[in-house]
This record gives structure tokens, C-alpha cells and sequence, in this order.
């Protein structure tokens, strides 16, 4: 469990509070709106109203005992950006910004950010990939060269074994696990047999892995 600082309780950030809820972490919310600091309420471990870009304010919270501290205002960036320094300024040991722009991710990482997220080009980048292959259900990119994917078997596999298929050797991309009716199989045995109607997760280079799925 780690202690989480979030200031900014927009639709990203009311999201990320719900999810860390989830996974039972600590997390103080900040907002200077208080509808949107009562929305939040039932999802974190407590809750204030201020203004992030106030010096005082910022030292007040201690920022130096949290693990993590995300700004994720979206919608001002000169806010962003304040808070950010403030926060590095005061001891924060790792701090996460939001960006919605290119520009705005290298004035963030300049002054103060640890690392940055930028939603609106990665849901872009996933979407991308995801929609403009019918044999993709689920993308995840590790690298620029080497992803993730959960896909539909390839129909001259069905009815072949892994070692019949020979992934590796021919294609370059191992394969982690099958999925069917909702159960995963994680690192399936040499004799699987592939079926119609199971999907696989294979990591491998991108560029061999979309040429298979567009051939």
C-alpha cells in the first residue's frame, strides 16, 4: 500500500481515485472546487479543498511523506506547471503530471516532473492500434519496438500445437498465455492445441507482429 497526493479532481482524476481505491492505497485528494472534492469523498482516504499553486498551502501537506504525487489538472495549465515546481520544491519525492499537449509534457519534466502522462495521445495511440485490426482485443506497448497483444488465433493455426506453430522461430514473438470463455492460461504447455473460439496473448516486435495480423 503506498500513500498517494492527487491534486485535481477532474473526470482524470476522479477516475485514478476510484482505481487506487480499488487497489487500497492512501490517497489524499485535492481540489480548490469543493463539489469536486465532495464527489470524491466516498473514494479516498480524505479530502481538502485549496489551491495547489499557493506556497503555503503546498507546504502544509506534508507532500515529502507521500510516495507518489500526481498533478492531475488538465484543464489550466499555468496551474500544472506551479504545482508542479511547488511540489518538488517542498521535498516530493516522486511526482506524476498529467499533460494535454506535447509542449506542455516537456515544461512539465523541466520543472519538476519525475514522469508524465499524457491520456489523450496514449488512448489515441491504443486506439489506433486496437480498431484498425479486426484479430486485436487488447493492446499494451512496451516499448516503441516491442508490445503486447491479446488477439484472435490465427485460423491456419487451429488445431496446431505451439510447437507445430513454431511462434518463435518464425515469427519472433512468444506467446503468454490463451484465454477462452473468460479463463486465462498463463504460459500454456508445448501441446496446446489451438481452438476458434480462444484468443492468445504474444509479445513481440511490432512491426513482425502487425504484419501477421494484416496478412
Amino acid at each position: 500500500m503506498k500513500s498517494i497526493l492527487l491534486i485535481g479532481l477532474g473526470r482524470f482524476g476522479i477516475h485514478m481515485a476510484q482505481k487506487l481505491h480499488e487497489l487500497h492505497h492512501e490517497v489524499l485528494a485535492v481540489d480548490s472546487n469543493e463539489e469536486r472534492v465532495n464527489n470524491v469523498m466516498d473514494f479516498v482516504t480524505n479530502a481538502q479543498i485549496g489551491d495547489s499553486t499557493n506556497e503555503a498551502f503546498i507546504a502544509s501537506l506534508g507532500v515529502r511523506n507521500f510516495d507518489v504525487c500526481v498533478v492531475a489538472i488538465g484543464d489550466n495549465f499555468q496551474s500544472s506547471l506551479e504545482t508542479t515546481a511547488l511540489l518538488k520544491e517542498n521535498g516530493a519525492p516522486f511526482v506524476l503530471a498529467r499533460a494535454s499537449r506535447e509542449v506542455h509534457a516537456k515544461f512539465l519534466l523541466t520543472n519538476g516532473a519525475d514522469d508524465v502522462i499524457y491520456p489523450e495521445k496514449q488512448m489515441a495511440s491504443w486506439a489506433a492500434v486496437r480498431y484498425s485490426s479486426e484479430h486485436i482485443f487488447d493492446y499494451i506497448e512496451l516499448t516503441d519496438d516491442y508490445s503486447i497483444y491479446e488477439m484472435e488465433v490465427p485460423r491456419s493455426w487451429v488445431g496446431s500445437t505451439i510447437v507445430q506453430v513454431s511462434s518463435r522461430q518464425k515469427y519472433r514473438f512468444n506467446i503468454l498465455a490463451t484465454k477462452r470463455d473468460g479463463r486465462l492460461d498463463p504460459l500454456p504447455e508445448a501441446n496446446h492445441r489451438f481452438m476458434a473460439d480462444e484468443s492468445i496473448f504474444v509479445m513481440g516486435d511490432n512491426k513482425t507482429l502487425q504484419k501477421l495480423l494484416h496478412d
